[in-house]
């Protein structure tokens, strides 16, 4: 085998924000940024990193990976994740490198996981699974347990299994994919930094997550996508409670808007999401809503915190012949993660 490039994109969520982990829906597509993995074979027993971007390096015997701390947990939980669900791995020298910023919310963390697994997999001569959902979970599994964040499958389904042109709504119940057509004329969506960077396990994340687990149990339902009111629960479980359900309901919303081509319905959701992230599910912060006044001010029709909030990006939709912000990226559905 010779040498494999392999890239993951990095994601939108358009809508459905910490609904993932709460067996709820979400509505997500990969861009056109994303991580670079490029695996050549070695006749070691080790696997050799290389991450260009910060210039750091790491090494670590294939049959033993050890723990490690930032992104040196990716590629070791990867590697030991992959083995572990059956897969042969051979030794070989890998190279990583992007063009999406860490700590925005575009999900660098999920399109690295994506482009190792399928590097991996492929310069060992191994097939990838044929449902992807399953590489998805793996490749969670290497965020919970050995990165320390406790994501849900919201990122990882949308960098492997994406449709160009397409969002892509995950029903976190049941697994299933429906791919809804992304067009929205001549109007635009855009990213804007907010200049503060996030990290899933050191944010309010994982709180977050605890609060909802919280919720469930005082409820007694398996998750809260069975939940349809909060009210009874002490502060802030129902606010908690509120916005997952509500923020599920506007997921649906944004399905029948795209397929009417109703725009401003499009702007109007994204304007309720955030103001749900912000006063119920108290995630946002105060770059993030300097940025969000700046882009209204600038004409979106709407716009919201992406990436679970805590710092990060915001998502805004220009009406047509409204300019595009100085550092605003421009953002469209692509294709999955793929060999190159």
């Amino acid at each position: 085998m010779g040498v494999i490039t392999a890239r993951g994109p990095g994601r939108v969520n358009l809508i459905g924000e910490h609904t993932d982990y709460n067996g709820g829906l979400a509505l997500p597509f990969a861009i056109d940024r994303g991580v670079t993995v490029t695996a050549e074979p070695s006749d070691t027993d080790t696997i050799t990193a290389e991450a260009r971007d910060i210039g750091e390096r790491d090494e670590f015997p294939l049959d033993r990976p050890e723990r490690a701390e930032g992104w040196r947990a990716f590629v070791r939980g990867t590697a030991a994740e992959l083995q572990g669900a059956g897969h042969r791995l051979a030794g070989c020298r890998l190279t990583i490198e992007g063009d999406l910023d860490r700590g925005a919310g575009l999900s660098s963390s999920a399109a690295l996981e994506a482009a190792l697994a399928l590097a991996l997999l492929a310069v060992a001569g191994e097939p990838e699974p044929d449902d992807r959902r399953e590489l998805a979970r793996l490749c969670s599994r290497v965020e919970n347990d050995w990165v320390g964040a406790e994501t849900g499958l919201l990122d990882q389904l949308a960098s492997l299994c994406a449709q160009p042109g397409h969002a892509l709504r995950i029903d976190f119940m049941t697994l299933e994919l429906t791919a809804v057509p992304l067009d929205l004329g001549d109007h635009t969506l855009v990213t804007l930094d907010s200049g503060t960077t996030h990290s899933h396990s050191e944010s309010g994340y994982n709180q977050r997550r605890e609060e909802c687990r919280a919720a469930c149990e005082q409820l007694g339902v398996g998750s809260l996508r069975e939940a349809t009111d909060g009210a009874s629960l002490p502060a802030p479980l129902d606010r908690r409670v509120r916005h997952v359900v509500e923020e599920n309901a506007r997921v649906d919303a944004m399905v029948d808007a795209l397929r009417r081509g109703d725009a401003r319905e499009v702007g109007r959701l994204l304007d309720a999401s955030h103001a749900s992230l912000r006063d119920l599910y108290d995630a946002s912060t105060p770059e993030v809503e300097q940025t969000v006044r700046a882009l209204k001010d600038a004409g979106a029709l709407g716009a919201r915190m992406v990436g679970g909030g805590f710092g990060g990006a915001v998502l805004a939709l220009l009406a047509p012949g409204t300019p595009v912000p100085a550092d605003a990226l421009r953002v469209a559905p692509n294709p999955p993660a793929a060999l190159v």
